[in-house]
């Protein structure tokens, strides 16, 4: 993918391209043999690029402007120009491209002519993405038709008179054309980056980066369990986003000049990391009039995990160094006391959330001491936030999720997982802000995901609801767990025909068949363990797997690592 530097079409940003562009969450990409322009060809500094698609021909034929509107979709530079040569004067004004974006499966879609100047457009939808960028994969709702009119104009063409709001789009030129990027807000104790991952088009990144941070709010499933230090009075002033030696400068209001150090280096770090993902190396924050404000990034504790993988065999429990284990002080000795089925241990590697050969839910920690928390019959794995609440569920009520807290506390959580018929899995992210799961709902399994409510002691209270549909699986699920902040790892299918799914929340999943009849997954996100039936643990290498050692009764889950 070709990329150009933002200087190439100075005069055309000038003119309001990235004013257009903030609104412009979606793209309005193309489809079907219609050829959609020529990549625009950069010097190579800048994250920014964008297709120059074709306009309309003389005395084109209705379908060929509606096909030509379509492709023209790919070029999203000021506001769709190109696209909006295919409709008619009076209709420009009431189309809207940033209204959304359907993607659909490529070569999955049929335009049919209903009339002599009308056209219904069919697609099998993938997914859906809204107007401030947030992605929703799509229902099994089958098909969706979208209405184009024509009409006559009076120097004899053709030109759209109706069209739907937002944009088409086919998965592979949706993202060819679109990016996933992160926003960065915090967890509610400001020790923690969490990313919101939206999609928006590559030519506008750092605009809509910033104007998604600054000016928007966390996504709907996430409101409530993250902070950020932007407020009223301290939002964008300028709309967009020039950029010197690849540092960004962004101008806000007036009244950030009265904030306090620590909201502006909290401010300064959420900016910075998010705009690091569109390949932004550095932030400048600017007042009216140019004057720069004093602010640096804070330290925020990783969600990384070590590189060795964590197990129980039945001598020793540790990490993997080549054909032997390395012990935990303390946690090695406990969990060789406790027949446990499923292991998830702690940051800080003082406590595990255990599940025993009885089905018990128990805290086991690394001064020898274990308690029994949870003893409802048919409990899902365990698993435990940064505050040391361990998370237990029975599979057949999805609903009675109890969080215990290190004393044994038990918490009642509210709003877990309305409306799911059964629960396989329930992982909490590094961060202690998201829970996910893995559910039957209805006559398919999916993996759903919920906001952690907390009250002002860190107590969760409650999760978010409706909870965010991430994706619906293939198959049913036997493992589930956090590959890093933004991706998950499920393990669908039984015996030798299973896969390990790789889920991008916010975004799309990939595939890859695992060794076979596979019972747990763990790791780093590109490096997953995977242990099968056997005992067997295998690490992930590029497209392979590569056996590391066998014996091994539990492949145990990391939250994190030590300070």
């Amino acid at each position: 993918m070709n990329r150009i530097r933002a200087r190439i079409l100075s005069v055309a940003l000038l003119a309001g391209i990235l004013t257009a562009a903030l609104a412009a969450c979606a793209g309005l990409p193309t489809s079907g043999p219609v050829n959609p322009g020529v990549r625009i060809v950069d010097s190579g500094d800048s994250g920014d690029f964008a297709f120059i698609p074709k306009g309309p021909v003389q005395n084109a034929t209705p379908q060929q402007i509606v096909e030509g509107f379509i492709a023209a979709g790919t070029g999203p530079i000021n506001n769709w120009e190109t696209a909006q040569q295919f409709l008619a004067p009076s209709f420009r004004a009431s189309w809207k491209p940033q209204a959304g974006v359907t993607v659909y499966a490529a070569g999955q879609r049929t335009l049919q002519q209903t009339g002599d100047a009308d056209f219904v457009l069919t697609v099998s939808p993938v997914a859906t993405v809204d107007a401030t960028g947030e992605l929703t994969p799509a229902s099994d709702g089958g098909d969706i038709t979208l209405p184009f009119k024509l009409a006559q104009q009076t120097d004899g063409q053709w030109r759209i008179t109706q069209a739907p709001a937002g944009i088409v789009l086919d998965q592979a030129r949706f993202e060819t054309v679109f990016d996933a990027y992160s926003l960065m807000y915090f967890d509610p104790t400001w020790t923690y980056l969490v990313p919101d991952v939206r999609w928006f088009p590559r030519y506008y990144a750092a605009t809509s980066i910033a104007a998604g941070l600054v000016d928007g709010s966390p996504a709907p499933w996430l409101r409530g369990a993250v902070a950020t230090a932007f407020t009223d009075g301290a939002r964008l002033e300028l709309t967009s986003v020039p950029r010197q030696s690849n540092v960004a400068q962004v101008t806000l209001q007036e009244g950030a000049r009265a904030l306090d150090q620590v909201t502006l280096d909290r401010m300064q770090t959420q900016l910075a990391m998010s705009l690091r993902t569109a390949e932004i190396t550095g932030v400048d924050m600017m007042l009216p009039g140019g004057e720069q404000l004093s602010a640096q990034m804070i330290d925020v504790r990783s969600t990384a995990v070590a590189s060795n993988a964590v197990v129980l065999t039945d001598t020793a429990f540790g990490f993997v160094s080549g054909s032997t284990i390395s012990p935990i002080d303390g946690l090695s000795d406990a969990l060789l006391d406790v027949s446990a089925t499923e292991i998830e241990v702690n940051a800080d590697r003082s406590t595990a959330a255990v599940r025993d050969a009885a089905g018990v839910v128990s805290a086991v920690h690394a001064d020898d001491s274990t308690q029994r928390l949870d003893v409802r019959p048919g409990l899902v794995a365990p698993s435990i936030d940064p505050a040391g609440y361990i998370w237990s569920v029975p599979a057949d009520k999805p609903s009675a999720v109890i969080a215990y807290a290190s004393d044994g506390t038990p918490v009642q959580i509210n709003g877990a997982w309305s409306g799911a018929s059964r629960i396989l899995a329930q992982r909490v992210s590094r961060d202690g802000t998201r829970l996910v799961a893995v559910v039957r709902d209805g006559d398919h399994y999916a993996v759903w995901g919920a906001g952690i409510q907390r009250d002002r002691n860190g107590v969760p209270t409650g999760v978010t609801s409706p909870e965010k549909v991430l994706a619906t699986l293939p198959a049913s699920a036997v493992a589930l767990t956090w590959l890093d902040a933004s991706t998950l790892g499920i393990v669908t299918g039984s015996g030798d025909d299973q896969y390990l799914e790789t889920l991008t929340i916010g975004g799309f999943s990939s595939s890859a068949r695992t060794p076979g009849d596979s019972t747990a997954v763990a790791g780093p996100s590109g490096s997953a363990w995977i242990r099968d039936a056997d005992g067997k643990l295998y690490a992930e290498r590029g497209p392979n797997w590569q056996q590391i050692i066998g014996g091994v009764r539990v492949l145990a889950i990391q939250q994190g690592m030590p300070r």
